[in-house]
């Protein structure tokens, strides 16, 4: 987890994530599950947005989380042995808070695990880890603005509409 990860206390993942509801098991990313990553982010680029996203560069991106800590961490979820959903936390430092926010991204469900509780089972290990830390302040996403399911989604799991708007430049 690096510096980013629980602080108040010796916990790893394991004791934020047994949550084994509908057998769900969340569990932090190994090397091992690039591949599945991948194919989840390819999988939702398409679903989401109708876009299609360079195979390198995507596998290039994920690989750099699992190289560099500071990037931030992945979790999986796994029923059955099989990984059936994921998310990415990224940081970023608020000044006007004196701690870090947590970006939930990358956030994909397989089709047929869907509203079993596989999302909340994320979001809950997320939330625990966060709110074990002290130096963060808060959690963030941000939707597709057309994606009404997602945002119905996240309304239920306690997230609210923020009243900032993203801008972006692409370099």
């Amino acid at each position: 987890m690096g510096h980013f990860g629980p602080k108040r206390s010796n916990l790893g993942i394991e004791d934020f994530c047994r949550m084994e509801r509908n057998n769900i098991y969340i569990r932090q990313a190994e090397v091992s599950d690039i591949d599945t990553i991948v194919r989840f982010n390819t999988e939702m680029a398409h679903e989401t947005e109708g876009i299609a996203l360079s195979h390198q560069k995507l596998r290039d991106g994920v690989s750099a989380v699992f190289e560099d800590n500071t990037k931030g961490f992945y979790l999986v979820a796994e029923c059955n042995d099989s990984i059936v959903g994921q998310a990415l936390i990224t940081y970023e430092w608020s000044d006007w808070r004196d701690g870090m926010f947590w970006w939930i991204q990358s956030v994909y469900v397989l089709p047929d695990y869907r509203r079993i509780g596989v999302l909340r089972s994320i979001f809950e290990c997320i939330k625990r880890m966060a709110g074990d830390s002290s130096n963060v302040c808060g959690l963030r996403l941000y939707v597709h603005k057309d994606n009404l399911t997602a945002k119905l989604a996240y309304e239920n799991l306690g997230m609210k509409y923020s009243h900032y708007e993203v801008y972006e430049l692409l370099l």
